[in-house]
């Protein structure tokens, strides 16, 4: 006797009430936590924290540890009095996640300058130090570097510009 297939209570879609995102449970969690320290670094009246942003928060996946960036206006110089604040509000703070994130548990905080933004700081100080070469070489459709020739450079004085020179009937690819 054939007997029909007992199917699973357990269903192989999504239920209704879970969520799928596009970026992982940490980098939510600490996005979240990012804004939530921001609020409260400004009810904090601690003038080292003054001119201080908190760039990102990274959070291991249990929630253990988080290490929060940041960036101030008074540069590497002003970061040991800036960690040292942090330090002395590290259970403020981690008071105020606490209160308004609803997790398991509250990661215990770290403090550390955001070398990414100092980084594309020093970038962009090389670049702003060094102009740019695209003056002098240009890059054609074939891929080919070309130098550009400009007729203010000295030496160029000799440099004959006549229409006649330029003339567009000749051939100069080489073929017959």
């Amino acid at each position: 006797m054939n007997r029909p297939s007992a199917r699973s209570s357990k269903s192989r879609t999504p239920s209704r009430n879970a969520t799928t995102h596009a970026y992982p449970r940490s980098a939510r969690l600490g996005e979240t936590l990012r804004e939530v320290l921001a609020d409260e670094l400004v009810r904090i009246d601690d003038e080292r924290l003054e001119f201080v942003t908190i760039t990102r928060v990274d959070v291991d996946p249990e929630m253990n540890r988080g290490i929060v960036h940041f960036d101030s206006l008074s540069g590497e110089d002003g970061d040991d009095p800036i960690i040292a604040a942090f330090t002395d509000h590290r259970k403020r703070l981690q008071s105020a996640i606490g209160k308004q994130v609803r997790a398991k548990k509250t990661p215990i905080l770290s403090f550390r300058p955001d070398d990414v933004i100092r980084s594309a700081e020093r970038i962009e100080k090389i670049l702003r130090e060094n102009p740019s070469p695209s003056r002098e070489a240009t890059v054609n459709e074939d891929n080919y570097v070309q130098k550009k020739i400009f007729l203010d450079e000295p030496g160029l004085d000799d440099l004959e510009t006549d229409d006649a020179v330029f003339d567009s009937d000749v051939d100069i690819s080489g073929e017959a």
